[in-house]
């Protein structure tokens, strides 16, 4: 039997699958790393730490592995995106990499507007600029530690850096990159006239590649220290939610994925390159070679679950926070969640914005608010299917990954509020499942990705609308959106008061 890895890197922890050719988990190691805070809106990592731990996850897998590590033969990789690494010319990290939810960068997305105009913006990366995306952050480094990007000379993202220290080699590719605010995305270059424009020698742009391309082997120091043989193929990867596309089986029109994860994400397939969303949602390059996908985001998803938990439930688990949820009725007594505890990304790029509970009284108790979180979260993601559906787009079956595909009260809520089939998977490994399945079409085991979906992506349980629930949803969703409008102005007063 031959078998793949699948690397996740995602941005509390690195996860290693092992898979066979059957499309079997022989194999499953997670290692945290931390986060470093040091002002608020700050997020960063030490890159180093996502080497050690990968080593260290990648050598307990082998200790672990009962068959034949000559087997193995080939890994790749999926990541977290937007994420800034900063290398010297000696390929040495010149600073801690700045992470995805990050938020210190708001005046530089207003100077990218200044200097290049939204809409020229859009036409290039069919995004706008947010304070997550990379560019951003280049500017941020250049204008506030002009002696590292004076010395900068080449930028990575995170996934790929790991690949990099993996094989010597530096490359990215156009899922992750697509997410850096520089790419021509469909046109899949990395843009000359958004370096010109704000003084960025085109060099530090990595050589781009396609996600199952073949981009070396392991290095034999990593071999040593990992117990994979030297020989085993390294392949691209994709940015986290292209490999959870692929990993879900959302590789042809009309599929669409709910993964819940520390932020939460409707993503929907997309052939059409010319399809303009007007910048409301992400429109990314997928894993899969020259096609697309469209892309709401909510910042603060499973993290406001488990923000929740660390500060008023810190002794309990999720399973026991979550028990007895589906005692609670819809709309938790006149209780409504707003996730914004980090600011918020679809519909509303807000960095400002904060969280809110609406409708406190005495009779609400801690399963109260417990439902109104996951129905906040929840609704949140559905402004996002809101949009793709006024575009055109049938959203009527959705796969769910992530941690909420990990509760039944959940995944019917999703069905309710979503008013369509919720499918979840048998075995549902999200983004490293995807990156397994880019070893395992690298390693040409299977023609295509949609022919090594059919073994690597088993459905296992559906859940159908509710039709009373479903008109219950509608009118709190409608109440919902309103919340964002009305606690704008309160949030930009209280940001003087944050520190």
């Amino acid at each position: 039997m031959k078998y793949v890895i699948g690397v996740d890197l995602g941005t509390s922890a690195v996860k290693v699958l092992l898979l066979s050719q059957k499309g079997e988990l022989c194999g499953e190691v997670s290692k945290s790393y931390p986060l470093i805070q040091e002002k608020p809106g700050y997020s960063e990592q030490d890159p180093e730490e996502w080497v050690e731990k990968t080593k260290e996850a990648l050598a307990l897998l082998m200790r672990q592995f009962d068959g034949d590590v000559e087997q193995i033969e080939g890994i790749s990789f999926s990541g977290q995106m937007h994420g800034l690494v900063l290398l010297d010319k000696n390929h040495r990290v010149l600073r801690p990499a700045i992470l995805w939810n990050d938020t210190r960068t708001t005046e530089q997305c207003h100077q990218i507007y200044e200097t290049i105009g939204e809409e020229n913006l859009l036409s290039i990366t069919k995004n706008r600029a947010l304070e997550g995306f990379t560019l951003p952050k280049i500017l941020w480094v250049k204008e506030n530690e002009k002696d590292i990007f004076e010395q900068a000379a080449v930028f990575m993202l995170p996934k790929d850096y790991l690949r990099f220290r993996m094989t010597g080699r530096i490359h990215t590719e156009y899922s992750d990159a697509a997410g850096t605010l520089m790419l021509n995305v469909t046109e899949k270059e990395w843009s000359r006239e958004i370096c010109e424009k704000f003084g960025i020698d085109f060099s530090m742009c990595p050589p781009l590649v396609e996600s199952h391309s073949y981009v070396g082997t392991i290095s034999e120091d990593f071999a040593k220290g990992t117990g994979l043989p030297p020989v085993v193929k390294v392949f691209a990867g994709g940015a986290d939610n292209a490999c959870g596309a692929i990993g879900s089986g959302i590789l042809s029109e009309g599929k669409t994925l709910c993964s819940i994860g520390t932020s939460g994400v409707i993503l929907s397939y997309e052939d059409d390159k010319t399809r303009d969303f007007q910048g409301k949602v992400h429109f990314f390059n997928h894993g899969k070679e020259n096609a697309f996908y469209t892309m709401g985001v909510t910042l603060a998803a499973g993290y406001s679950l488990s923000w929740f938990k660390n500060v008023f439930c810190e002794n309990e688990d999720f399973e026991e926070l979550l028990a007895g949820l589906e005692d609670v009725p819809i709309g938790a007594n006149g209780l409504l969640f707003t996730p914004y505890v980090v600011g918020e990304r679809t519909p509303h790029a807000d960095s400002v914005i904060r969280a809110s509970f609406i409708g406190m009284d005495a009779s609400h108790t801690k399963k109260h608010f417990v439902r109104a979180v996951l129905e906040g979260i929840t609704f949140s993601l559905n402004e996002s299917i809101e949009i793709f559906k006024e575009s055109g787009k049938k959203i009527d079956t959705i796969i769910s990954i992530g941690g909420g595909a990990k509760n039944e009260t959940w995944l019917q809520m999703q069905a309710d509020i979503f008013n369509a089939k919720i499918v979840k998977l048998s075995s549902e490994q999200g983004p490293g499942v995807g990156a397994a399945m880019l070893a395992a079409v690298g390693c040409g085991w299977f023609a295509s990705l949609e022919e090594c979906a059919e073994t690597f992506v088993v459905p296992a349980k559906t859940y159908e609308p509710i039709k009373e629930n479903v008109e219950k949803y509608k009118q709190l969703f409608s109440i919902y959106k309103n919340v964002y409008y009305k606690t704008k102005e309160l949030n930009e007063g209280l940001k003087a008061f944050r520190k």
